[in-house]
């Protein structure tokens, strides 16, 4: 029940995660904002939502290790459902912009919840099953958001969005807590959610930084590449109109194989890295065939969009290594914040896009961003330890 629950939950955050992408061209025109306008007021209603993921990451982080992870997974889902309701009736760019803030705090706390809750629940050996089911499906949210934004004005597609999280409150009544956490409640000489303790340790710090780099890249990916493919695709001379809804959703559909195959590979190899690592090197190769498909079809630029996707398909494994390399007392603050943080790294991403554009030109300057998030990433997977076989049932020591 736990990863069912979870999953669903991951589903609706993805739906309203990827909406905003997906409605940006039509919901802006509705402004009447056109041409350079649609990217640059883009980019600024993308950054107010991953700002406010930053935020509701280390909001919802603290308070699933000091309440518990079902708390924040009822909070969190309730805050961005009557978000996106209101985003329904917004009646300007500025109210656009404090709504996209405020739904970007509530998604930040479903899915390090629902990855916490199920690594806890469930068995050593198939706990990257049960956190590969959640992301697996969770990312198909993007497949309905898409269907629902062509098939529905964009105002009612946030309606859907809204009502959505609100249905699935019902379906969490019946899911228990996490018997770690009611372990460590029980303890009062436990200190929990210390975030501070992040900091004030150069290892622990370095597990931290290393367990958020290696997930930019998929951001990347999402954020810029998949985020502004009708505008790329005019650079590259595809031959046909290109349709960001399109591209969201066949990257997301090559998520949903991605974290399937990711997942079930680390169950296999009995190794995260091992596959992180592959994955990565897949999303290096896509990058590149993204950037070479030259006057091509709009179908071939979608198959290269689900490609991108495929290849990014270790978020699963990703958040899961988050969340096994930390004790109990901190395991919801990292496992929520560092996803979420990951998601706020499109906020330097943008803004980097943005300066080597103006230098280099839309394509040359995605490149240039690109490569610096790759190689990060790779450096910052060798600094992680292998947690595959790691036993969740400890405590952090702050001296």
């Amino acid at each position: 029940m736990p990863v069912i629950v979870a999953a669903l939950g991951y589903f609706v955050d993805i739906y309203d995660l990827v909406l905003f992408s997906i409605v940006r061209v039509p919901s802006l025109k509705s402004f009447g904002l056109d041409g350079k306008e649609l990217i640059d007021y883009g980019v600024f209603l993308l950054n107010m939502q991953m700002i406010g993921m930053l935020l509701g990451g280390i909001l919802w982080g603290w308070l699933g290790d000091v309440k518990g992870r079902l708390k924040i997974m009822f909070g969190s889902i309730l805050l961005y459902s009557l978000a996106n309701i209101a985003n329904g009736f917004v009646p300007s760019l500025e109210a656009y912009a404090v709504l996209r803030l405020v739904a970007g705090i509530g998604l930040a706390g479903e899915l390090g919840a629902g990855i916490t809750l199920v690594s806890e629940v469930l068995h050593t050996k198939i706990r990257g099953y049960g956190t590969m089911l959640v992301a697996s499906i969770g990312v198909s949210g993007a497949i309905l958001a898409n269907f629902v934004a062509h098939t529905y004005e964009w105002h009612n597609a946030f309606f859907i969005g809204g009502g959505l999280g609100i249905l699935l409150l019902l379906a969490r009544l019946k899911v228990a807590e996490s018997g770690m956490f009611q372990e460590m409640e029980d303890s009062t000489a436990v200190s929990r959610g210390n975030m501070f303790a992040l900091f004030t340790n150069r290892e622990r710090f370095f597990r931290y930084i290393n367990s958020i780099m290696i997930g930019v890249p998929i951001w990347f990916v999402v954020g810029i590449l998949i985020t502004f493919s009708p505008e790329f695709a005019v650079v590259l001379g595809i031959t046909g109109p290109v349709s960001a809804g399109n591209a969201v959703m066949f990257c997301y559909l090559g998520l949903v194989f991605g974290d399937l195959l990711s997942g079930f590979l680390s169950q296999l190899l009995q190794s995260r890295r091992k596959v992180i690592l592959l994955f990565m090197l897949l999303t290096t190769a896509s990058v590149a065939l993204y950037f070479i498909t030259k006057e091509k079809s709009p179908d071939y630029f979608y198959m290269v969009c689900g490609l991108l996707g495929f290849a990014s398909g270790y978020w699963a494994i990703f958040v899961t290594v988050a969340a096994e390399q930390f004790g109990t007392n901190l395991r919801a603050s990292v496992a929520t914040t560092v996803p979420n943080f990951v998601r706020g790294m499109v906020v330097p991403i943008t803004m980097l896009f943005q300066f080597f554009r103006g230098m280099f030109g839309l394509e040359n300057g995605a490149i240039a961003v690109g490569a610096l998030c790759i190689i990060a990433g790779l450096l910052s997977l060798i600094g992680l330890e292998e947690t595959f076989h790691k036993d969740l049932d400890y405590y952090e020591e702050f001296l």
